[in-house]
């Protein structure tokens, strides 16, 4: 710490502590200062912190406050490469170009949802959860054997432990981490949906993935909840033998997209 922002914090601290007697003789713990008599007046003592709080704000920061600026780097290939190393599944769907070219019938983020869909229920048969709330052209052109169920009234944790999977979107994801965000918003649902299912498919859109963890808390509600996902849960607590599964799901897959793809909310 240089000397003259030593100086700067010590002339805050007396700054709030002028005509308080903090000597053996001064106020017994618990007890109240007298700030009135003898001590500067409460023009004074504002005063006294206003300069202190302009001396603070002209303070040079010469830190960085983001590590990759979205106009230089690739974030959406970040994010896609930090998630996978976490040992979550990332595809990248074909953006909007691809959507018109395939034509008549579901998109291509349809396509992909049920492929993936399809491969797990193959492999654990149940239901697929859906929140309410997510874009209906997502599950557009399912096959048969897909039974999708509702939270409606809210399943117990029992019931959700019978699910094939579920999937979701999102509120924003981070590149430098490679970390999904749920604000449990629409097409999000309660965070038990995410917790219990053995198996979470999540839709990011590229315009959704915020460069660091600055920037992507800026773009989030603080009176929301908010559940930070960086790949399926795991654990190495007990001999550093990693556990997968044990305070979340086993198995994260992300569908990673471009804009105006399926729209429409169910």
């Amino acid at each position: 710490m240089s000397s003259a922002a030593r100086d700067r914090i010590l002339a805050r601290i007396r700054a709030a502590n002028r005509g308080v007697d903090l000597t053996a003789g001064g106020p017994a713990a618990g007890q109240a200062a007298d700030l009135t008599v003898g001590g500067p007046s409460g023009g004074q003592r504002a005063n006294a912190d206003a300069d202190a709080d302009a001396a603070y704000a002209a303070l040079a920061r010469r830190y960085l406050s983001a590590h990759h600026d979205a106009t230089a780097h690739d974030i959406a290939a970040l994010f896609a490469e930090r998630a996978a190393d976490y040992r979550a599944v990332v595809e990248r769907v074909p953006g909007p170009a691809a959507l018109a070219a395939a034509g008549p019938g579901p998109g291509v983020l349809a396509a992909a949802v049920a492929r993936v869909l399809a491969a797990r229920v193959a492999t654990v048969p149940g239901p697929v959860l859906v929140p309410d709330g997510l874009p209906v052209g997502w599950l557009a052109g399912l096959p048969g054997e897909i039974t999708l169920a509702r939270d409606e009234p809210p399943l117990p944790a029992a019931e959700l432990d019978r699910m094939s999977g579920v999937v979701t979107g999102c509120a924003v994801a981070v590149a430098e981490t490679g970390t999904i965000i749920l604000d449990h918003g629409p097409g999000q649902g309660r965070r038990a949906l995410t917790l219990v299912p053995d198996f979470h498919l999540v839709v990011v859109r590229e315009e959704q993935i915020a460069a660091d963890l600055a920037d992507a808390f800026a773009r989030l509600d603080p009176a929301r909840p908010h559940t930070l996902i960086s790949g399926p849960s795991a654990t190495s607590d007990i001999e550093l033998i990693r556990v997968e599964g044990v305070h979340g799901p086993r198995n994260l897959h992300v569908l990673l997209t471009g804009p105006g793809q399926d729209d429409g909310a169910m």
